[in-house]
């Protein structure tokens, strides 16, 4: 295994380069210890609870959109960023949260995939409108420095994979960027991750995954890019702690899914009587007779199992779609 003077001069310079610019994409440090100060009971604002179940169901959204993983972390650093520097009623989070999500996918996504405004509410089951959710979108822009090139954990995360993976040349088992992007995205959902620095919170993701391993070799790779970026062991102990305490919590069964709505497909009712006439019955045919053919009997005489006309066709919702958090490192109760 070779050093670090082994990895890409282009990758560690550009290592170097997000680090100078992590400062700038920080939610500020008051409003954070504001929101986890913060009372739901009290509606003194935006308490961390609100705000993590605005990040889950963010998290939801970017799911069933098929958005990317850059897509929610930008959108959630949007969301922390604008929640610091703002005073918000809980009533508003909603159409904030959506908006941020909006920004990013129009940021990060091909034009092509990003679903329309009045698409997003209808599945987001939000009461605002399309008026409200443009006239946000320029409130946030306007408020925050919105770059397409923001530097998140993912940037890290990205970064620091490359490396290793360069490094390794297939020597050393590493875990799949897909298991640690879905990690980075349940430490999102919850506020306390957002006090980060993004180059240390994906170094400690990838450190704790290494202690999992055992792997000395991956561990000393570890020190060395710490060393590089000049994190003091006492930080990177205390995030890949809260790492590992955020990951136990999801592995285990007392792990209750977020409280999401149930989607409802609001169709017309001759669709709904096909989708339930198709889903719950099945067409008996009269016999033939051996004999003379009965002119009396018809295709007619089949019971008309077609619904009602106030019937509505709706998805099982979340609760039907398996779990929400990833299966490889998540076990939930229905």
């Amino acid at each position: 295994m070779r050093d670090l003077q082994a990895v890409d001069s282009l990758l560690l310079k550009e290592l170097k380069s997000c680090c100078a610019k992590e400062y700038n994409f920080l939610p500020r440090e008051t409003g954070l210890k504001l929101m986890e100060s913060a009372s739901t009971e009290k509606h003194s604002g935006v308490s961390a609870k609100c705000r993590d179940i605005r990040a889950e169901e963010l998290w939801g959204l970017t799911s069933f959109f098929g958005y990317s993983t850059q897509t929610f972390v930008q959108a959630v650093n949007l969301l922390d960023r604008f929640l610091t520097i703002m005073k918000v009623q809980p009533k508003h989070l909603p159409c904030i949260g959506v908006c941020c999500l909006h920004i990013a996918a129009k940021m990060v996504e091909e034009e092509s995939n990003v679903s329309p405004t009045h698409e997003l509410i209808r599945i987001s089951q939000s009461k605002f409108t399309v008026s409200d959710l443009c006239r946000m979108e320029k409130i946030i822009s306007e408020k925050l420095s919105v770059e397409p090139e923001a530097v998140t954990a993912l940037t890290f995360l990205h970064l620091y994979y490359s490396a290793f993976t360069s490094l390794s040349a297939g020597r050393e088992e590493i875990p799949s960027i897909g298991r640690l992007e879905a990690q980075l995205k349940a430490c999102l959902c919850r506020l306390v991750f957002s006090k980060a620095k993004p180059s240390v919170l994906a170094l400690s993701l990838i450190a704790q995954e290494f202690e999992a391993l055992q792997s000395i070799t991956l561990l000393k790779i570890v020190q060395q890019f710490q060393r590089y970026l000049k994190i003091s062991d006492s930080e990177l102990l205390h995030w890949k702690e809260l790492v590992a305490k955020c990951m136990t919590e999801y592995r285990s069964s007392e792990c209750s899914k977020p409280d999401n709505k149930k989607l409802v497909w609001i169709v017309s009712r001759r669709t709904a009587q096909n989708l339930q006439a198709n889903h719950f019955s099945v067409p008996g045919l009269p016999t033939i007779p051996e004999g003379t053919w009965n002119e009396s009997e018809s295709e007619d005489s089949c019971e008309d199992m077609s619904c009602g006309e106030d019937s509505l066709c709706g998805s099982p919702g979340s609760d039907g779609e398996g779990a929400f958090f990833p299966s490889s490192f998540l076990k939930c109760r229905k």
